[in-house]
């Protein structure tokens, strides 16, 4: 007799993800689930996410990490409402643990929740966390291949970020050729080159996080 345990995992694990969407629908807090590699910049993302958006919404953080709150403590340092999450070695997010953090939140005065997964581009794409988006943010040193070479990823997003466009002038990324990649794989995912740390396009961003949450979410 043959027995699935990823089929009984993954069970428990998406019932947890339809218990947060209820709950995050039910409060109505969009939710944000963001991936990428280590280094891409998610943390600098969230910081002028949260510097531009913090006077019309209130923000909370779930930030996970193997080790340390040294991200966390620079959202917290801005006045977010950051929760922690340690995996210890673990390569994602999952449902469960985002469903045992959120009682440390009150959503009913919580407009947008983001979740800063582990840097992965192979782990975290497998996992719904019971989000209303997926963003995948990719920073051009990484270069050209990271699309075609982990399409899975980015085929389960709704967006791709482009960031530290301002090195673009020093390192050797085509945003036309990452446009086309994406698109071969993912023709509805969104395309947006961004630098988190200039603030150059930072409004289109910001500009979409306002757009879903009015048209979807609006209190």
């Amino acid at each position: 007799m043959e027995i699935n345990l990823k089929e009984e995992v993954l069970k428990d694990q998406n019932k947890a993800a339809a218990f947060n969407r209820k709950l995050f629908q039910d409060s109505r807090t969009l939710v944000i689930n963001i991936m990428s590699s280590p280094g891409a910049g998610k943390t600098t993302l969230l910081e002028a996410t949260v510097k531009a958006l913090a006077r019309e919404y209130k923000i909370g953080v779930i930030e996970g990490d193997l080790a340390t709150e040294r991200d966390a403590d620079r959202l917290r340092a801005l006045g977010v409402d950051t929760v922690q999450i340690n995996t210890v070695g673990g390569c994602h997010l999952d449902a469960r643990m985002i469903a045992k953090k959120l009682p440390e939140f009150d959503l009913e005065k919580t407009d947008i929740l983001f979740i800063e997964n582990i840097g992965n581009l192979v782990c975290p794409s497998g996992y719904d966390l019971g989000q209303h988006f997926k963003v995948v943010v990719l920073s051009v040193p990484e270069g050209n291949d990271k699309i075609p070479k982990y399409p899975i990823m980015f085929r389960r997003t709704d967006m791709t970020l482009i960031n530290k466009i301002d090195l673009l002038p020093y390192v050797p990324f085509n945003l036309v050729e990452a446009a086309e990649d994406l698109k071969s794989i993912n023709p509805e995912a969104l395309f947006k080159p961004v630098s988190a740390l200039t603030g150059d396009r930072m409004g289109e961003w910001t500009g979409w996080i306002r757009e879903v949450y009015h048209t979807c979410l609006a209190r």
